[in-house]
């Protein structure tokens, strides 16, 4: 299992990589400032975070390899039979802010665990996905997206682009607002019944799936023009962003209950947000747009196709 370990690890620091590349040259200003951490619990991690860009605002890609003697309670409470175990867990996660406010923020993550007793056989699953937060959504940059997922997930069966949409609604839906965080895309967890060579395979896919299916949404967006009023949207609409990763998200919980880097979980926090109390778009509005045809589960790719 050592050897299949490394195989991950280095696959996912070459992913950093390889992710941090491409947004520096669709910036075309900015790079990525590293810091590397030390966990006193066990492992530690690369976080890399690209500010005040000419495209992007804030954009945060990290690498973490943790491990410890017991699984965090936001692991367990999924699966409790894992209570007890140590573990290590290895994953990267980013997410981008651009400034223009017709460039969505996205979110994309993929993660390896294994789990073990003292004495018995290793537990060990995949999971991921990336989803799409867009502010004045188009709907030929929606039909893009879900198309690269859905092609992605294609070789491994024709049922699991579906599955993994389904899965992405229902886990990025802000409960205490009544909407989905965004458009969506593709979430998975606990994948090990391929084995572990397919199951590798699928997370290997998304993680590299991930640049193919935003480059070109970001390379048609970050000339459109905007105004003040679109600007200040954007930053109440993140405030969105700030709620489900703080209420909701177990990553997050995950990352602060084993110990991790405080920074590091945190970078996802958009650099500048706003509230408003009882804000209500104007009708007919592109803002009232969004919430009426976008923040609710869709079959995007039939609808508009």
């Amino acid at each position: 299992m050592e050897q299949r370990i490394e195989q991950v690890r280095q696959f996912l620091l070459a992913l950093q990589d390889s992710i941090c590349a491409s947004l520096e040259q669709a910036d075309g200003k900015a790079t990525f400032a590293q810091d590397e951490w030390q966990r006193s619990q066990g492992g530690g991690g690369r976080s890399r975070v690209l500010a005040e860009g000419e495209v992007f605002e804030q954009a945060g890609v990290n690498f973490s390899h943790v491990f410890g003697d017991r699984m965090p309670a936001s692991a367990t409470a999924q699966r409790p039979e894992l209570e007890g175990c140590h573990f290590q867990a290895m994953g990267v996660s980013l997410v981008i802010h651009p400034r223009n406010p017709h460039i969505p923020t996205s979110h994309a993550n993929v993660r390896f665990f294994i789990a073990q007793k003292e004495g018995a056989a290793p537990i060990w699953w995949f999971g991921g996905g990336f989803d799409l937060t867009p502010f004045y959504p188009e709907d030929d940059d929606v039909l893009h997206w879900h198309t690269t997922a859905r092609d992605l997930c294609q070789p491994f069966g024709d049922d699991i682009y579906p599955r993994y949409k389904k899965w992405c609604d229902e886990y990025f839906f802000l409960k205490h607002r009544g909407e989905t965080r965004g458009v969506g895309g593709l979430f998975f967890d606990d994948l090990n019944e391929p084995g572990f060579e397919k199951s590798f395979a699928f997370m290997k896919a998304v993680g590299e799936g991930f640049i193919p299916a935003y480059a070109p949404i970001v390379a048609r967006r970050k000339d459109t023009p905007y105004t003040e009023e679109q600007r200040q949207f954007q930053l109440y609409r993140r405030g969105r962003y700030v709620e489900f990763n703080l209420v909701w998200d177990r990553g997050t919980l995950f990352g602060l209950q084993s110990g991790g880097r405080t920074e590091s979980i945190l970078m996802s926090m958009p650099p500048l947000v706003r509230w408003e109390y009882q804000y209500q778009p104007e009708e007919g509005s592109a803002e009232a747009a969004l919430y009426r045809d976008y923040l609710r589960p869709r079959d995007w790719i039939s609808e508009l196709s």
